[in-house]
């Protein structure tokens, strides 16, 4: 493993991170709220989930 001294690394670090492509305000913000909205519906599904599986189980306990 060839080993480079501190200038060229700095040097190929600012040349790497001049080719990353930054995402737009728009894009952060609307990425964002995908995320809170799925984040939303994920836990309606899980609750309604939750709901019907405690429903039935206190329907098979009320059995006995």
């Amino acid at each position: 493993m060839a080993s480079t001294n501190p200038i060229q690394f700095i040097q190929q670090v600012r040349s790497e991170v001049a080719k990353v492509v930054w995402p737009t305000r728009r894009e952060v913000l609307l990425t964002t709220v995908m995320v809170f909205i799925m984040a939303a519906l994920t836990a309606v599904f899980f609750a309604l989930v939750d709901l019907a599986i405690r429903s039935g189980l206190q329907g098979v306990l009320s059995l006995f």
